[in-house]
């Protein structure tokens, strides 16, 4: 037995005695000759002013205070606290000291883990590749293109990005409009992804024009297998059109802008699409998931590569041409729609997903082939007003409880004098005016919070510009590359989907969170297959915040600074010494 640990112990528990200024005296005398090892303890024991008080009673209240002090050092869980905030960390391992605070000014909100109520399944946050991304890639060296990707997909080294996305033939991040056949090809005898593999000229519009590009042979694809290299990179992809080729639609108002498909084409864009998959496949890249159409809804007043297609559209393409074909193919399985290629319907805002998906999933025809809903978060400025649609998404959950839910686009004009600065206050963009960070932050919590099983933004690389895009559209990403220096930005929404992506991943599951309901203050959690649990934290508020952390009989305490996103990693021991 450790004696003076259990001395200790008992000299803390008589300063909750009554004692008599003389007896106080005697005690700090012993305890100065203890500090300097002059003195027995036991002897100590029997002839000090303790031994007035029961010795059994000592000892039964000194076995608590060691066995509390015990419990407290043998908790199951170690915890890491990670933090993003306006003030200027970045993804900055929190220490216990500065996690921690004695203030009593500081307000406390208590947060209940439940691990064993679990919910959805996730699987993955990230963002996506697009030619655009590519060419910045292709302006740097070869071995800050690797750090870039590095940083973005290792789970170790960066944010391990495991759910992205990319365009089928051209989109709003793309340096032209292209197509993977020629034009009139009814056979599709010519069908070829080779403008996914051709590289850069470097004369493909007036914003590319006139940058060195160090590798002019780096382009989509080989940008993805590279990132699939990265040592321990584990994501998947969704592949989206934003248009059929111009001669198979009808009413555009300029190249691949606006329209509709043709239904005489709906069989011909059928086996187009399959033949992408399997196409892609060929070069080593499985496709997680296909939706039919980027933003069916918006093919009126777009600026960029677009098409139509109507709820009622949507759900004939899907039934009658489009599933059967991926069937045929061997990409859809019916038996198991977890087990193949998911379709994933809709694509647009998800202000009004629930109108858009009910003819398909109310046709059992038509919903065998749907895997889930995928949807986007425009217009920002008016989630905030509208509970960042948390009921549209309950509602869809409810309804349809079967079926997936992924968010797969969101993005902001880019405010190129302030790219860091302006995740922090007030931007305005065309969807109106909000904070980027504060809507990202719960835009994401609540998406998880109800229902949502990943979240993927737009771009994952451009410019310091925001280009390049030859349709005036310059939008933010999470890595920023000045072209003709090489810098690199990594912005705050880099850090920000961090938090998620890096310790929330793949199979992970969403599980019970109580806590107190504090305005600006948002939170969920969920348990990863080896045992760790990541709880995701956002304080809008301008003041901290102390989270005590309960997850069942243990308890941990950290602080949350004013404006900031923390990331509060609990790790089992056993999972610490594998």
């Amino acid at each position: 037995m450790n004696y003076q640990r259990k001395f200790n112990g008992i000299i803390k528990l008589t300063d909750n005695l009554i004692l008599r200024p003389e007896q106080k005296m005697r005690i700090l005398t012993v305890e100065k000759k203890r500090q300097k090892k002059t003195f027995n303890f036991q002897s100590y024991l029997k002839n000090s002013i303790v031994t007035k008080i029961s010795w059994l009673s000592l000892m039964v209240m000194s076995s608590l205070i060691l066995s509390c002090t015990s419990k407290k050092e043998n908790q199951n869980y170690s915890i890491d606290v990670y933090q993003t905030s306006q003030a200027g960390d970045n993804l900055k391992l929190i220490t216990n000291t500065e996690a921690k605070t004695t203030s009593k000014e500081i307000k406390q909100v208590t947060l209940e883990l439940l691990p064993n109520e679990q919910f959805q399944k996730y699987y993955g946050f990230g963002a996506s590749f697009t030619e655009s991304s590519a060419w910045n890639l292709a302006t740097i060296p070869l071995e800050a293109r690797k750090e870039v990707l590095t940083k973005l997909f290792s789970p170790t080294e960066g944010a391990g990005f495991s759910l992205t996305r990319t365009h089928i033939n051209s989109s709003d991040y793309s340096n032209n409009h292209y197509t993977y056949v020629e034009e009139g090809d009814e056979d599709l005898s010519t069908f070829s992804i080779h403008e996914d593999l051709k590289g850069f000229t470097g004369d493909e519009n007036d914003q590319v024009r006139g940058i060195e590009l160090i590798d002019p042979n780096y382009d989509l694809i080989p940008m993805i297998l590279e990132a699939s290299n990265i040592p321990d990179a584990n994501f998947k992809i969704i592949a989206s059109p934003w248009s059929p080729p111009s001669w198979m639609k009808t009413g555009e108002t300029s190249k691949m802008t606006n329209g509709t498909l043709l239904p005489k084409y709906y069989d011909l864009w059928a086996k187009y699409l399959s033949k992408y998959v399997s196409a892609y496949a060929e070069k080593g890249i499985d496709i997680w998931a296909i939706t039919p159409q980027n933003e069916p809804l918006h093919y009126h007043d777009a600026r960029w590569d677009s098409n139509g297609f109507t709820p009622e559209q949507g759900r004939d393409f899907l039934r009658d041409y489009l599933g059967p074909q991926l069937v045929k193919d061997g990409h859809l399985n019916l038996d198991d729609l977890d087990s193949g290629l998911h379709v994933l319907i809709y694509d647009h805002n998800k202000s009004t997903l629930n109108d858009y998906v009910t003819p398909t999933y109310q046709d059992p025809e038509a919903s065998k082939y749907a895997w889930g809903t995928a949807f986007h978060w425009y217009a920002n400025s008016e989630l905030k007003a509208n509970n960042y649609y948390a009921e549209e998404l309950t509602k869809l959950r409810e309804t349809w409880p079967d079926k997936g839910m992924i968010h797969s686009e969101s993005s902001i004009d880019i405010d190129a004098d302030d790219p860091i600065g302006q995740y922090w206050r007030e931007s305005t963009d065309y969807a109106g005016t909000f904070i980027p960070f504060e809507t990202y932050a719960y835009d994401i919590i609540t998406d998880l919070n109800h229902g949502t099983q990943g979240y993927v933004e737009w771009c994952i690389i451009l410019s310091n510009q925001g280009q390049p895009n030859p349709y005036d559209n310059f939008n933010s990403a999470p890595v920023l590359i000045n072209p003709t220096t090489d810098d690199v930005i990594y912005t705050p929404l880099y850090y920000l989907l961090s938090h998620f992506s890096k310790f929330i991943r793949p199979d992970a599951h969403r599980i019970g969170l109580n806590g107190e309901d504090v305005e600006g203050l948002i939170y969920t959690a969920a348990k990863n297959t080896d045992g760790s649990i990541a709880i995701v934290v956002y304080n809008n508020n301008e003041e901290p915040y102390r989270l005590a952390i309960a997850i069942e009989a243990d308890s941990y305490t950290t602080q949350i600074a004013p404006k900031a996103m923390q990331t509060i990693l609990l790790r089992t021991k056993t999972n610490l010494t594998n």
